[in-house]
């Protein structure tokens, strides 16, 4: 299991609002794909998402996103947890 950021560059502003429904969708379906999505941050004047998510793979993080809503990562980072 490793841990990922995933960074998402969208076209126009987005609302937390809209990424809180999209996080939602993940919680649904990460399960069936092993995943734990742990938390997601949001510019939204730029259309930048960031999720924390542990995974066991790159591939499988973005199934997920793909599976809940289409919006896959344009980049995943595996990453480590300071303090």
């Amino acid at each position: 299991m490793g841990l990922f950021m995933d960074v998402h560059h969208l076209e126009d502003a987005v609302t937390i609002d809209d990424v809180k429904k999209a996080h939602a969708a993940d919680l649904e379906t990460q399960d069936a794909h092993g995943v734990n999505y742990r938390s997601y941050w949001v510019d939204e004047a730029n259309g930048t998402i960031f999720c924390l998510v542990d995974a066991p793979d790159a591939e499988a993080a973005n199934t997920v996103h793909r599976e809940a809503h289409g919006l896959v990562a344009d980049e995943i980072h595996l990453v480590v947890e300071g303090g």
